[in-house]
C-alpha cells in the first residue's frame, strides 16, 4: 500500500468502464471492435495523485461482478488505498462507451440503469478514511441520484466538519442527467462547498451560457470563500484566479490520440503538489509551478488510448517541461 506518512488524498464517486472503439473517428454504430478501459473521473483521478507521488484512497461502489472486482484490482495495482469501497450483489458495474473523433475528442453513451455506483448509501462510506484526508476530491456524477447523492453530501459534511480542504471537478457529462438545466442547477447547488475548483472551457460556457474565454464571465463562477478557481483550456494550458492574483500558464503541444482523463491527470497532479504545499494558494510562484506539471501531465495523457494507462509518470511529465524549455 502506498507510504502512509504523506498526506492522504480521499477521491470519491464514481468508477467503469470505458469501451473506446479501436479506430478513432468512427461512430459507434460504425465500429467494428473496442477496447476496455478503466474509467470514472474519481478514479482516474486517485490512481492520477498515486502515480504521481501522492496518497490516495477511492471512495465509491461497484459491481460485485467481473468488471467491479477488475477495477478494484486495477486500483491496488496503482497503489490506491480502496478501503472505502463497497460492492453491490443486485446491481452491475456501469459502463460507458466513448467514440473517439477524428479530432480525439469525445462522445459518450452510459450504461447505468441503475449502476452499483449510484446506490452508495451514506451507512457505506468509510468516514475515518475520509476524516484523515488532507484532500477531498468529488465530481458531480454522485450528485445525479440517489442514495449516492446523500452519501455525497454526507461525505462532503464530514471531510469539511473534520477541516479537510474540497477540491471540485463538476466533469460536466450531460447525458447524465434528467435535463441540461437540471445538470446546470445540480453542479451549482454545492458550488460554495469547495475550497478550490477546476473546470474546463468547455464547463465555463455550459454553466455560464457566455464566453469562456472573457474574464468577466468566469469571475461569475468565483465565490469569495474560494481559494483557487481552475479553468483548463486544453493544448492553450490554464487559468488561475485567486483571491489576490490571476493569470494564464502555458500548455504543450502534443499529437493527440485520446483526450479521455486529461483533465483527471491535470487535476491529480495539481492535487499532489496542494497537499504538499497548503501555502500554494497564496504563492504565485509555486502555484504556477504546480500548473506547469499539471498541464505537461494533462498534455501527456492525450497521447494514449484509455485513462489510468495513459497517465504519466514524475520523469515523463518533468523531461516534457524540460523539452519544451529547450526550444
Amino acid at each position: 500500500m502506498a507510504n502512509s506518512d504523506k498526506p492522504l488524498i480521499v477521491s470519491f464517486g464514481e468508477m467503469l468502464i470505458d469501451f473506446v472503439p479501436d479506430v478513432a473517428g468512427v461512430s459507434l454504430a460504425e465500429s467494428k471492435a473496442f477496447l476496455k478501459a478503466p474509467g470514472g473521473a474519481p478514479a482516474n483521478v486517485a490512481c492520477a495523485i498515486s502515480k504521481l507521488g501522492g496518497t490516495s484512497a477511492f471512495v465509491g461502489k461497484v459491481g460485485d461482478d467481473e468488471f467491479g472486482h477488475m477495477l478494484v484490482s486495477i486500483l491496488k495495482q496503482n497503489n490506491v488505498n480502496t478501503e472505502g469501497i463497497s460492492y453491490d450483489a443486485n446491481a452491475r458495474t456501469a459502463l460507458a462507451f466513448v467514440t473517439l473523433k477524428t479530432n480525439g475528442e469525445r462522445e459518450f453513451m452510459f450504461y447505468r440503469n441503475p449502476s452499483a455506483d449510484m446506490l452508495l448509501k451514506e451507512s457505506e462510506l468509510n468516514m475515518g478514511l475520509i476524516k484523515k484526508a488532507k484532500i477531498f476530491h468529488y465530481g458531480s456524477i454522485s450528485l445525479i441520484a440517489e442514495p449516492c447523492r446523500s452519501a455525497h453530501m454526507a461525505a462532503m459534511n464530514a471531510a469539511k466538519m473534520s477541516g479537510v480542504l474540497l477540491s471540485y471537478d463538476p466533469n460536466v457529462r450531460i447525458p447524465l442527467w434528467p435535463s441540461p438545466d437540471a445538470a446546470r442547477e445540480g453542479i451549482m447547488s454545492i458550488w460554495k462547498y469547495a475550497d478550490f475548483i477546476k473546470v474546463s472551457d468547455e464547463e465555463v460556457s455550459f454553466l455560464t451560457n457566455g464566453d469562456p474565454e472573457k474574464e468577466d464571465v468566469v469571475l461569475t463562477l468565483w465565490r469569495d470563500d474560494l481559494k483557487l478557481l481552475i479553468v483548463t483550456d486544453g493544448e492553450k494550458g490554464c487559468r488561475y484566479f485567486t483571491k489576490t492574483f490571476k493569470g494564464r500558464v502555458g500548455g504543450y503541444s502534443v499529437k493527440t490520440v485520446d483526450t479521455t482523463g486529461a483533465g483527471d491527470s491535470f487535476v491529480g497532479a495539481l492535487l499532489v503538489s496542494v497537499a504538499k504545499d497548503p501555502t500554494i494558494f497564496q504563492n504565485e510562484e509555486n502555484l504556477r509551478q504546480a500548473l506547469t506539471f499539471a498541464n505537461a501531465c494533462g498534455a501527456l495523457c492525450t497521447t494514449q488510448k484509455g485513462a489510468i494507462p495513459a497517465i504519466p509518470s514524475q520523469e515523463e511529465a518533468n523531461a516534457l517541461i524540460a523539452s519544451s524549455k529547450n526550444k
